[in-house]
């Protein structure tokens, strides 16, 4: 078993979903968790429920990932309560999704704002604590729509494929300091984000996809508790697309 006994992680918006199987998985493996939400506080607290009834140990923070002084409070309330920061998996996302003919400015901004310049935001403010301990592992939690495009979300495929290259780039730039840097790309789970995938959409993508079927937020969780262990202590700068074989069959 993955031991992180004594790590501290971080899981934006792990109130539900990903984010909340995420949060769960690492803090079942000794892991002391940071719970955030944006705005369902009863689902973080359930989340946080999850995590001590089985033993764990975690705390909620509120907090917009897309504002730059919600990022820093998120990241110092961790410092502050435990310490330390180890474990940064930027998993909060949001869609607007329709066609670009029809797409409107502020659906392009919220979709960016969250999950592209979320990332800056909480890895700019976890950075100097990471660095000075000589010690990070950071996982973002981008999308198959990154690596293959999806119609109907040119702002969601276009904020996720930036993740991708800004893993590569902080990878490169933290990796003397002992920090790893990786990204997954989910493919079809089903969850509140992806609620909203056409159903002619849903049923071709289970046509292309070798495996056949869709995946369970635990099949992410279980990636990410692989990558920030001992046993990815080797690996920087990868997407790993767990998504049943899709994006190569797009």
């Amino acid at each position: 078993m993955k031991d992180l006994n004594g790590r501290v992680a971080v899981v934006t918006g792990s109130s539900r979903g990903l984010g909340r199987a995420i949060a769960v998985k690492l803090a079942s493996l000794g892991a002391k968790v940071v719970v955030n939400y944006r705005s369902d506080k009863a689902a973080a607290e359930e989340t946080l429920r999850l995590i001590q009834q089985a033993g764990g140990e975690a705390i909620v923070i509120q907090a917009d990932v897309s504002v730059f002084d919600d990022a820093q409070r998120l990241i110092q309330g961790a410092l502050d309560h435990f310490g330390r920061l180890d474990i940064l998996v930027n998993n909060a996302g949001t869609t607007r999704d329709t066609l670009l003919v029809r797409m409107s400015e502020e659906e392009w901004d919220i979709v960016v704002d969250t999950n592209l310049k979320g990332v800056f935001n909480c890895c700019k403010a976890a950075q100097r604590s990471m660095l000075k301990q000589r010690y990070g592992r950071i996982v973002n939690i981008t999308s198959i729509a990154a690596l293959a495009g999806n119609a109907g979300q040119t702002n969601y495929s276009a904020a996720k494929a930036g993740q991708i290259g800004f893993t590569k780039a902080l990878a490169k730039e933290v990796g003397s300091r002992n920090i790893t840097v990786n990204a997954i790309a989910p493919g079809y789970i089903p969850t509140d984000l992806s609620a909203t995938i056409p159903p002619d959409l849903l049923a071709k993508g289970m046509e292309l996809m070798p495996l056949g079927r869709p995946g369970i937020p635990e099949d992410i969780a279980n990636a990410v508790a692989f990558l920030v262990s001992d046993e990815g202590n080797y690996i920087t700068g990868q997407v790993l697309a767990v998504d049943g074989g899709l994006a190569m069959s797009m």
